[in-house]
């Protein structure tokens, strides 16, 4: 990630592949932006590479990262300058995200977009790796309760969404990293640690008992209709945020978890 206020800076990547979401466009750089102080991301936490370059939903943790970073600068011996310089960072990001991460759907209502260049041109979708628009309050970007996150989550988990699917084992958010009608358990976990419904909390855990084809293990995807068709076996990304699902679900309805 750069956020390349003075030119191209020094990364770039490019390759042959017969893939387009593996290499960058541009000689490498990626898509054309107009430099508004938003942190260039040249591919998605999927490895998938962006569209539009400015990718919101990591701008949202390299915010909340560089004010942990400020916080904690002073007593690493890092010194109050240091500290300083996060905060300023920090700042710069979060008024550009204002400024320029967010979209209006066809619905009418204002969502954070996934990906946006600068120049006025917004991507919305969400992919279930994190960090992504779902996953905002876990990563301690905003509150679970805030009325942007929380149109931007009815959005993700609807039909605006082209990589959200339902079919008959499950309903969930997926990516082009695995394609089509391929739900990803992550969505599920990170749809029950966004919950404010103890039900939803619940019926979501049920799903992700449900879809691991009798392995007991979480996979990377599975597909909506047949959960024995997925992708690895084991998945320890998966099987470690299954775990942060159920732990955070037994502190927040334990009611629903211990009937």
């Amino acid at each position: 990630m750069q956020q390349r206020r003075e030119g191209d800076g020094d990364y770039r990547f490019q390759r042959k592949s017969a893939n387009p979401i593996d290499t960058l466009p541009g000689d490498g750089y990626g898509a054309p932006t107009r430099k508004v102080g938003l942190i260039h991301s040249a591919f998605r936490p999927s490895d998938d590479a962006c569209v539009f370059p400015f990718h919101v939903p990591s701008n949202h943790f390299a915010v909340v990262s560089l004010r942990q970073l400020a916080a904690m600068a002073e007593p690493a011996g890092l010194g109050a300058r240091f500290a300083q310089s996060c905060t300023r960072m920090a700042g710069e990001v979060a008024g550009a995200l204002e400024a320029h991460g967010t979209m209006r759907l066809p619905d009418g209502s204002t969502v954070w977009a996934y990906e946006v260049d600068g120049y006025g041109n917004a991507l919305f979708l969400d992919d279930a790796n994190i960090p992504g628009l779902a996953s905002l309050p876990c990563i301690g970007a905003c509150a679970p309760t805030d009325p942007r996150y929380l149109a931007t989550r009815r959005a993700v988990f609807s039909e605006a969404n082209p990589y959200f699917f339902t079919g008959r084992a499950a309903s969930g958010v997926g990516g082009p990293h695995i394609g089509r009608d391929m739900v990803w358990p992550m969505s599920l976990m990170v749809q029950a640690m966004s919950a404010q419904d103890p039900l939803e909390i619940e019926q979501t855990l049920g799903v992700l008992a449900r879809t691991t084809a009798g392995t007991g293990f979480m996979h990377e995807s599975f597909h909506k209709d047949d959960p024995g068709r997925f992708t690895r076996a084991w998945f320890a990304w998966a099987n470690s945020l299954y775990g942060e699902a159920v732990l955070d679900a037994m502190d927040r309805a334990p009611a629903r978890m211990l009937r």
